[in-house]
C-alpha cells in the first residue's frame, strides 16, 4: 500500500543573516510580491498579516501555471526562528488534503546562515506527487528574498 502522507524539505544557504531573513518572513511577507516574480499577488482575507490565525490569499506561479491558495499561521517561535503555516483551498486542495509548511531560519556557528522549508502533506490519492514543485518554488523565492535583503 502506498502512503498518502509524507514530508519533504529543502535547505538553502543565505548571504544575509538568519535574523534578517526571519524578520522579513515574519513582518514583511506582504512585500514578497515586489521581491520575486513568482508571487503575483498577496491579499489579506482575515485578521492581520502576522499573527496566528490570520488568513492570506496567494496568487503565484508553480510549474509554469498561475495558481492560488490560502494560508494561515499556525505557530510562531521567534526564539528558534520557526513559523508554521497551514496551506489550503485553491489549487492546493486539488492535490492535498493537508499541506503544512514549516519555515526556519538558522545561524551556523561559522557565521553563515541557512533557511529550511519543510512540507508535511497528505495527498488526496496515490496518483498525486509529493509537493516537489513547492520545494522548487520556495527554493527560487528564497534566492530572490536573499538577493533583495543583501541589496537592501
Amino acid at each position: 500500500m502506498v502512503s498518502l502522507s509524507g514530508k519533504v524539505s529543502t535547505e538553502h544557504g543565505i548571504r544575509t543573516t538568519a535574523t534578517k531573513f526571519f524578520n522579513f518572513v515574519l513582518k514583511q511577507l506582504h512585500h514578497v510580491q515586489n521581491v520575486t516574480e513568482r508571487v503575483h499577488q498577496t491579499k489579506l482575507q482575515q485578521g492581520d498579516w502576522y499573527n496566528i490565525g490570520s488568513v492570506r490569499h496567494w496568487t503565484y506561479v508553480i510549474d509554469g501555471k498561475v495558481v492560488t491558495c490560502k494560508d494561515n499561521i499556525d505557530a510562531i517561535d521567534e526564539r528558534n526562528m520557526i513559523i508554521t503555516y497551514n496551506v489550503f483551498e485553491g489549487d492546493v486542495s486539488q492535490q492535498f488534503k493537508t499541506l503544512k509548511l514549516i519555515f526556519q531560519a538558522i545561524d551556523k556557528d561559522d557565521g553563515s546562515a541557512f533557511v529550511k522549508w519543510t512540507f508535511e502533506y497528505e495527498k488526496i490519492n496515490e496518483k498525486v506527487e509529493p509537493p516537489y514543485s513547492y520545494v522548487d518554488l520556495f527554493t527560487k523565492i528564497t534566492k530572490d528574498i536573499d538577493t533583495h535583503l543583501v541589496q537592501a
